[in-house]
């Protein structure tokens, strides 16, 4: 990267901490499901893009700076703001997820391990809103026994927004992978460089494993 930085983005084999959250941006905008936090990436990054700013304007305040340097000054400003682009995005995305599934997170206790601390106040925060909100405008109007919203009646589709796991998705392997199960029963032998249309159940461990990244 300009300004003496080691490079945030470069075209070898050894994943740069930009395209890891790129890989991992993208995935999240297509799985269903919330993933796993990179809460140290993004803290790493964050780090990063405090420093560069830092150095970007104390440059820009020199005067003795040359034309050579504005132009390198411009390129790294533009860099960082493509990474903050990317790190806004990525929590809009978890954020709104959190709040989509917040009740189905706060029963499961096996998603909330996938959270940061702060998301996982922030999912119960936001259940708690909701089921306040709902009881006043609806559910204590309704029969005792159907003041819950967590209750199960035959027939009837659960009140608890779960992600849909059976959604189809493009799963394209970034290293051989080991077979998989289709829902019909046959299995599926994914080659590196292999793009698949798929459940997101059949690959979710991949996609947590890094194996397939989501396209």
């Amino acid at each position: 990267m300009p300004l003496g930085a080691p490079p945030l983005f470069q075209e070898d084999e050894q994943e740069t901490p930009l395209q890891q959250l790129i890989r991992y941006w993208t995935n999240e905008r297509h799985a269903p499901d919330i993933l796993p936090t990179e809460e140290d990436l993004l803290s790493r990054l964050l780090d990063h893009i405090r420093s560069q700013s830092e150095t970007v304007q104390l440059l820009r305040s020199d005067p003795s700076s040359s034309e050579e340097e504005h132009f390198r000054i411009m390129l790294a400003q533009t860099e960082v703001e493509r990474v903050k682009f990317v790190v806004r995005s990525y929590l809009r995305i978890r954020l709104f997820k959190i709040e989509k599934f917040a009740r189905y997170i706060m029963t499961n206790p096996e998603v909330q391990q996938r959270l940061s601390e702060s998301e996982v106040d922030h999912a119960r925060r936001f259940a708690r809103l909701t089921d306040q909100h709902f009881y006043h405008s609806v559910l204590q109007s309704l029969p005792e026994s159907q003041q819950t919203l967590d209750d199960q009646p035959p027939f009837v589709p659960s009140m608890v927004t779960e992600p849909d796991k059976t959604r189809a998705v493009f799963a394209h392997a970034r290293q051989n992978c080991p077979p998989v199960r289709l829902p019909d029963g046959t299995a599926l032998k994914m080659q590196k460089g292999h793009i698949s249309l798929t459940p997101y159940s059949v690959v979710e461990q991949l996609v947590t494993r890094g194996e397939v990244e989501l396209v």
